[in-house]
């Protein structure tokens, strides 16, 4: 789900084989000078250069796992989806986010391959940053690439890049390597590298003063639609980004090597005609994209379902564009138009509820037609990369529908709607839908006395920022962690209490799970992790209004540590990728996915990943020798890497208990506080030595041939398992 309140989740986002109907028939001419002239100027270097084309799909939050044992997941009632991707590649069920695990920062490190703090963004969908005064105000994560924080009060104290890397330049591109080669590059709702707002992304690309800001101002609804949420990035010299088409300078001020005379083309105002020249873009079921009030052009994020992202792309890759990244919408929310307000109201189903099973047949059959269409123009696996994932995996917070046994598919599960005080059991039924929402104010005031002046980005995983952005010090922060690790809710369907904390994290946690960026007016006092079916918010300091209340809009939660939210999957199909089926034997988080894509098609980002090529899941000849010399050791040491380098291996997991141990520790003297920082901090310095040498050998195996010495492999591996033994002795401490 990507629109919600600042309050609340300020936003959340983002291809492969079926039928095609006779009558959307016509609709599918493959533009053969397009598709020509992508082909000459286009080179890719990948094994026997079978890859032209590459097809990257980013879901918002589609699973693979069950939330409900009887209810078949999204993937398995996506067949179409599926079964391409199980009987043509790899499925890789033992892949992971970062912290926090939440859209924006999710699909930005997918993109980059690093981790937050070396892309700008680990808080998410929206973060707050202190201002100089100690107060706070309210960033929103998703902006392009080359903007300054958003602040949407209009009046930004921090105007530092909101892509941004650990030295504090704008962030590589993702792009980059691609349009270098001579291929166009296509974006549709991805993460930044499109338009995604009308207030900051039209000045910073199109000038203040342009006809583009000009329309913003007389008319904001068309605006949004004329120039947000699609875009393209051209090779150098490429006619389709020329001025005559509408293109813009596509400009990058801190790209290593430096990236002059490229242009691009942003919004669907301009984008379309070149992908659809014969009238309005349709979605696959024929129908014009358009927005709730009427306006065509982008339908806004919650508007790109299935049929609609996947008509772009193919438009796309149709028309003289051969990479091409996408999101698609999630379908855990019945997406309700608004015309009067032109955007989308959501409203949560369960699993197996009728309307979510209708979603997801809607998905399953725009992949059927996708994959037929793509088909037809000479585009598949045999020369094509596809690959899929999800951001993160929803905890789904509710009861259990009814009647008892409901599969959703032959018997449908019905769920309350029902917005009920959870202190009072009774309003709320037992088979109801909705996130416990916390008043973390009211919590503390009337449960610990403690009336601190704070701000949160509201979330399952809240960071909170302390007033006056205080040292830690016993007389504040001190006794704000202590209070709110004792907090104690109420589970709405039973009454009984419970402790919402289940872990928290201070800056030397945070650093640790590579959630402090180069902007230090970004980093929060503290991280609060809690139960994952907990949204927590900063109301009035006291519970007059019922401080725990369940709210049936809103019913998946993300933001969390839990595995069930941070493990989600990975699927590729294409030239070089083995066909592994699903296997969960591969470990993998997100920065990995770039690594292993740029790996196979013969590019190279002008940086150093945080990820690592997924040999496991590779042909040996799809890849560099380097790798596949001793193989096995490579392996081991990578999968080793992950699990200390990675938020959610083994290391950081094993950290952020000791974390919470010290934060919520309340020893004389604060002793037990001390002592455990003091070896978080060394341990953390440990790490990332280790890692740095260890990430500097994968890559330069992976891009510049250098083989990795086995001995020295062997010693790394060494290390890196005692430096998670002993974090682990500290959790366990």
């Amino acid at each position: 789900m990507r629109l919600r309140p600042v309050l609340r989740r300020s936003i959340a986002r983002i291809v492969a084989f079926g039928l095609l109907p006779a009558s959307v028939a016509g609709l599918t001419t493959l533009a053969a000078s397009g598709a020509a002239e992508a082909g000459n100027t286009c080179q890719l270097n990948s094994s026997r250069g079978a890859i032209q084309h590459v097809i990257y799909i980013q879901f918002d939050n589609t699973h693979f796992t069950r939330d409900n044992p009887n209810v078949p997941s999204d993937l398995e009632q996506m067949p179409n989806l599926l079964n391409f991707i199980q009987g043509n590649g790899t499925l890789d069920t033992n892949h992971h986010t970062p912290l926090i695990s939440h859209t924006a920062n999710d699909i930005l490190t997918s993109l980059t391959g690093v981790y937050p703090d070396r892309h700008g963004v680990p808080v998410a969908n929206s973060f707050r940053y202190f201002n100089p005064n100690g107060t706070t105000n309210t960033g929103v994560s998703f902006a392009y690439w080359t903007d300054p924080i958003f602040d949407p009060s209009g009046a930004p104290t921090d105007t530092t890049f909101n892509m941004l890397t650990a030295q504090g330049t704008n962030a590589p591109a993702p792009w980059v390597p691609f349009t270098r080669a001579g291929c166009n590059v296509g974006a549709v709702a991805t993460a930044n590298t499109v338009l995604e707002n009308i207030a900051t992304d039209i000045p910073t690309v199109f000038g203040a003063n342009s006809p583009q800001a000009a329309e913003v101002k007389s008319n904001p609804n068309q605006a949004f639609s004329d120039f947000v949420g699609i875009g393209v990035h051209c090779a150098q010299g490429n006619a389709l980004c020329s001025a005559q088409n509408g293109g813009e300078a596509d400009r990058l001020p801190d790209e290593p090597g430096g990236y002059s005379g490229y242009n691009g083309l942003f919004g669907h105002k301009y984008v379309a005609p070149q992908i659809s020249p014969s009238g309005p873009l349709t979605d696959l079921n024929g129908n014009v994209i358009q927005s709730p009030a009427g306006n065509v052009g982008f339908p806004g994020f919650d508007g790109v379902p299935a049929a609609v992202s996947l008509s772009y792309v193919a438009a796309m890759q149709e028309h003289g564009i051969p990479v091409t990244y996408a999101y698609i919408s999630d379908a855990h929310d019945n997406h309700i138009p608004s015309a009067s307000a032109d955007t989308f109201f959501n409203q949560a189903y369960g699993p197996g509820e009728a309307g979510y099973v209708a979603a997801l047949k809607a998905y399953d059959d725009a992949f059927g037609k996708f994959f037929q269409r793509l088909a037809s123009d000479g585009i598949n696996k045999s020369n094509t990369l596809f690959v899929f994932t999800a951001d993160e995996n929803d905890h789904f917070s509710g009861g259990v529908g009814t009647p008892a046994g409901c599969d959703g598919v032959n018997t449908p599960c019905v769920y309350s709607h029902t917005n009920c005080n959870a202190t009072s059991p009774s309003s709320c039924p037992a088979n109801n839908i909705g996130e416990t929402n916390a008043n973390l104010s009211g919590l503390l005031a009337t449960q610990q006395g403690i009336t601190t002046l704070f701000k949160v980005h509201s979330d399952s995983a809240p960071t909170v920022y302390l007033t006056g952005n205080p040292a830690r010090d016993a007389a504040t922060t001190r006794v704000f962690d202590q209070g709110a690790a004792r907090l104690v809710g109420t589970d709405p369907q039973t009454g009984a209490g419970e402790q919402v904390m289940q872990r928290m994290a201070d800056s030397v946690e945070m650093k640790l799970l590579h959630m402090v960026t180069a902007d230090p007016a970004r980093t929060p006092t503290l991280t609060y992790f809690a139960l994952p079916q907990y949204f927590l918010f900063a109301g009035a300091p006291n519970c007059t209004s019922p401080c725990i209340t369940q709210q049936s809009a809103f019913a998946w939660s993300h933001g969390d540590y839990q595995s069930e939210i941070t493990n989600t999957w990975l699927g590729m199909v294409g030239p070089g990728v083995r066909n592994l089926g699903v296997t969960n034997g591969v470990w993998s988080d997100h920065t990995d996915i770039r690594p292993t894509m740029l790996a196979l098609v013969g590019l190279r980002d002008d940086y150093q990943h945080d990820g690592r090529v997924l040999t496991e899941a590779l042909l040996p000849s799809a890849v560099e020798q380097s790798l596949t010399a001793h193989s096995e050791t490579v392996r081991r040491l990578g999968q080793v890497y992950k699990q200390l380098n990675a938020a959610v291996g083994d290391f950081g997991q094993a950290t952020l208990e000791a974390s919470t141990r010290a934060l919520a520790s309340t020893s004389s003297g604060d002793v037990t506080y001390a002592n455990l920082e003091n070896q978080l901090m060394a341990l953390g310095a440990a790490r990332d030595a280790l890692a740095g040498n260890i990430k500097s050998a994968l890559d330069a195996a992976g891009f510049d041939g250098q083989p990795i010495n086995e001995q020295q492999a062997k010693s790394w591996i060494a290390q890196a398992n005692s430096l998670i033994a002993q974090a682990e002795a500290l959790a366990a401490s």
